[in-house]
């Protein structure tokens, strides 16, 4: 009795099942009633309500005396109908719309045509030059390794040309015919398999689409090449808004090339007028191209003067014949114009050069013609950076600082050139490589692998760019600080007073090096007036007792000088740093600490001087407190306290701002502010404290006026201008200086009233005549009003 098989299995892609004769066996066991089922498909051991085999589950059925096997194959069926819906697809492309965004989308200039263009013909004259020292054969008598540009301004097109390793048609289709695929880095993957790509790193393509930047400024692109493996010459052809292109087999014996590749540009009409120039052309190859290591030539108009010959005819006298005999030649010079090959990239690379064999002038040369300089660098430094980024660079400190101010706060400067493999790029970076405050420095850095998008113009933000920046950061501070420690101090003087006010800038923006910027800064001090000193210099000079870095700002030196805040700590010989520049204050409060030494204002509360007589300010604080109170009692909200001051000595009384709060040279700098809220100037302003000199004597009398007659007026008055001048003598601006003014004025009058002799009768004589000058002037006549116009003098020609 054979098995039956499920027809449920018919539908579904299974494992072919066993079923010849042979695949099954029967065995009788005498007289029982037991029959063996023996078959290669099932189980030799006893069988069971499920078995596997060939990958499937199957069931075992008992219907009366038959047995069948039947597959549970609908699981198995809905994964392969599953993986049956699954399809492997290539993307689709409109070609046409592709290269529309290629050539519109990737470059923000058209100008970059010219760029990607030669930098594509300096590629086939590596390629050639590297092939050619294995196979010399392949440079032939085709002449030297060289580019050549020209014009043509009556046809609207450009001709480039390059004496390279050309193409053959295989290599046209595969390059020019495949979009995105560059020929470049398949010759360098080619190379690395075979390992003999040696340190040949000079070549440009990377991403196979510069050629179609072509297509920015044409209308029509062809391209004539040889190749010296091919005995044929071919020519592409394409439109610019058209999907296919054309190759053909070059038949005219007049337009074959020795060697090399030939593309001419149609210019379209909008940009023929601009880029079929001359001068266009030499200046556009002088910015991008000016270090390729290939010759380029632009075909330009020249003049040059000769000596020409010209027949002179004298004319006879009257009555006399005209002889015939020779007519007289003269020599005359005259300007005769005409075209021929200019060398477009003089200028060499001097970066790509050891820095050893580079001589200074060659240094400050170069620095002129690439950044259009009359003046010396201050300084320069030349250096290579290897491991995991290389580059080569070559820094400058200009000889002037930039004549617009906008220039120091603006980090698009333009100052730094980059360049790959030669190339440049661009030299529009918002901060990249150089942080705002270092934006004076100017240089060429060149790099043969940089993470560049496409077009070439934007560098990406990425680990490699961040090291790039922290090395060239760190070589600008090594060149300021060999400038700092030369013996011409000369330099760095000058560079100080044009470039100081970035490195303050830096000690707010960039605080991971502060350790850098702090002992290039340079201040005024009250020991050293004439010539700044630097942060080193006044640590040397402090005393062992000394355990601050005292400083004060202000908005001159001579204000500076003169501020009661000093009088102390010139007295006993403690030495108060200047800060005069409005950035000083902000630069320094990012510091906080120079060599284990705090910076303290001296213009704020708590000032410890460290040497104080405790028993004479316990003396003092009892004679005064009640002194102390009651001016606060007459000043009200205006100060926070009243107390005994340890930082004056010629002075009556001088105010102090908080500790946590603007002092009086930020809080003029704040209300200066073209766009500043005074909700903020008037919760940062923080509160004022008034101090008074206990040794002076206006101070004694107001104390002897507080105990005896508290409720003087003139004592009052006498706080409140004392308050007043201590506002403008510590750097405050007062809330109404008319107010001062006439408390002024009542003080002179007071004390001047009847000092040298002015009796009563003058008195009032006077206050007689200002009486009768007020009535004539209200019952008088009215005034007469004449116009300009109806004014004459004795002697105006125009009276009469």
């Amino acid at each position: 009795m054979a098995p039956v098989l499920s027809r449920s299995l018919t539908s579904a892609s299974v494992a072919p099942i066993p079923h010849t004769a042979a695949s099954f066996s029967l065995k009788n066991f005498g007289n029982t009633n037991r029959v063996v089922l023996r078959s290669a498909f099932l189980p030799r051991n006893r069988l069971k309500n499920s078995f596997s085999r060939s990958g499937l589950e199957w069931k075992l059925e008992r219907r009366e005396r038959r047995v069948a096997v039947r597959c549970e194959a609908a699981t198995v069926a809905e994964k392969e109908a599953a993986d049956s819906s699954e399809e492997t697809r290539e993307y689709q492309a409109e070609v046409s719309r592709l290269l529309d965004l290629i050539v519109h989308s990737l470059y923000s200039h058209k100008e970059v045509f010219l760029r990607e263009l030669v930098s594509n013909a300096s590629d086939a004259l590596d390629k050639l030059r590297f092939l050619s020292v294995t196979e010399p054969a392949l440079l032939g008598d085709a002449g030297d390794l060289e580019i050549r540009i020209k014009p043509d301004p009556e046809n609207g097109t450009i001709t480039i040309r390059d004496s390279g390793i050309g193409m053959t048609k295989e290599e046209l289709i595969d390059c020019l015919g495949t979009i995105a695929q560059s020929g470049t880095s398949k010759f360098l993957k080619a190379l690395k398999e075979n390992k003999e790509a040696g340190s040949d790193n000079s070549l440009i393509g990377q991403f196979g689409v510069g050629f179609y930047s072509a297509f920015l400024v044409a209308k029509k692109v062809v391209v004539t090449t040889k190749s010296p493996r091919s005995d044929k010459q071919y020519v592409w052809e394409a439109e610019a808004d058209s999907s296919s292109y054309v190759i053909r087999e070059e038949s005219d014996p007049d337009k074959i090339l020795s060697r090399g590749t030939e593309i001419t540009l149609y210019l379209k009409d909008d940009d023929k007028y601009e880029y079929s120039e001359p001068a266009k052309i030499q200046q556009l190859v002088k910015n991008y191209s000016q270090f390729v290591s290939f010759p380029i030539y632009t075909w330009q108009e020249k003049s040059r003067t000769i000596e020409v010959e010209e027949e002179e005819e004298e004319e006879p006298k009257e009555g006399e014949e005209k002889p015939e005999e020779e007519k007289k030649k003269t020599k005359k010079t005259k300007t005769e114009k005409y075209w021929d090959w200019e060398l477009a990239n003089e200028t060499k690379p001097i970066w790509m050069r050891n820095p050893k064999e580079v001589e200074k002038e060659q240094y400050q040369e170069f620095y002129k013609n690439t950044f259009n300089e009359f003046l010396d660098p201050l300084a320069y430094t030349h250096f290579t950076t290897e491991g995991e980024v290389e580059f080569r660079s070559v820094l400058y400190i200009p000889g002037m600082a930039p004549l617009n101010n906008e220039e120091v706060i603006n980090p698009k400067t333009k100052n730094i050139r980059l360049h790959v493999k030669r190339v440049f790029i661009s030299d529009d970076f918002d901060g990249e490589l150089f942080p705002r405050y270092l934006s004076f420095v100017k240089g060429v850095l060149d790099s043969d692998d940089l993470p560049l998008n496409v077009s070439r113009e934007i560098l990406q933000e990425s680990r490699i760019v961040r090291i790039m920046r922290k090395r060239l950061v760190r070589k600008t501070f090594d060149m300021i600080q060999d400038l700092s420690e030369s013996e011409n101090k000369e330099d760095y003087k000058k560079f100080w007073e044009n470039f100081g006010k970035f490195l303050k800038l830096g000690c707010i923006e960039d605080t991971g090096n502060h350790k850098r910027i702090t002992p290039l800064l340079r201040f005024f001090s009250s020991k050293h007036e004439e010539e700044p000193i630097s942060l080193d210099e006044y640590v040397e000079n402090m005393s062992e007792n000394q355990n601050a870095i005292y400083y004060m700002a202000s908005d001159s030196l001579q204000s500076a000088k003169s501020a009661p805040f000093l009088e102390k700590l010139v007295q006993k010989g403690i030495e108060v740093l200047y800060l005069i520049d409005p950035i000083d204050e902000v630069a320094i409060q990012n510091l906080q600490t120079y060599k284990e030494k705090k910076f303290v204002d001296i213009s704020k509360e708590d000032l410890e001087l460290g040497d104080e007589d405790e028993v004479k300010e316990r003396e003092n604080q009892q004679e005064f407190n009640l002194l102390c109170d009651w001016i606060k009692q007459q000043l009200g909200d205006k100060v926070a306290k009243v107390q005994i001051s340890k930082r004056l000595s010629s002075s009556p009384c001088v105010l102090v701002s908080g500790k946590f709060g603007w002092s009086a040279n930020m809080e003029r700098l704040m209300r200066a502010q073209t766009l500043g809220d005074t909700s903020s100037l008037e919760f940062m302003r923080g509160r004022r404290i008034l101090e008074i000199n206990p040794d002076h004597p206006i101070v004694k009398d107001l104390n002897a006026a507080c105990k005896n007659a508290p409720e003087s007026t003139d004592a009052k008055r006498a706080v409140e201008l004392l308050y007043d001048t201590a506002l403008i003598s510590s750097g405050f601006t007062p809330d109404s200086p008319s107010e001062l003014g006439n408390k002024i004025y009542e003080m002179m009058a007071m004390a001047l009233g009847g000092r040298w002799g002015r009796s009563e009768n003058d008195e009032a004589e006077a206050t007689g005549n200002a009486s009768e000058t007020d009535e004539n002037s209200a019952d008088g006549p009215e005034t007469q009003v004449i116009e300009p116009s109806e004014v004459r003098t004795e002697s105006d020609p125009w009276s009469e």
